[in-house]
């Protein structure tokens, strides 16, 4: 189905459906774009975090039992 025949289709539902795909269309872009931008971050920092060991000098004890001080 081609991009015109599904706008066709769409103007001939009722309003609130309407509504309703274009906030569903919305909400997926966004969640794609937010994803796009956290895989991004990540790619930046995974060779200063794969050669730099100041940045995971903790994680030799992530391992170990942690009590909380009250």
């Amino acid at each position: 189905m081609k991009t015109t025949d599904i706008i066709k289709e769409i103007t001939r539902l009722p309003i609130d459906k309407r509504i309703f795909i274009v906030e569903r269309t919305l909400k997926s872009i966004r969640e794609k774009e937010e994803k796009n931008k956290i895989e991004k971050a990540v790619n930046s920092l995974l060779n200063d975090y794969s050669t730099d060991k100041e940045l995971t000098e903790f994680t030799d004890i992530d391992f170990e039992e942690f009590y909380e001080a009250r």
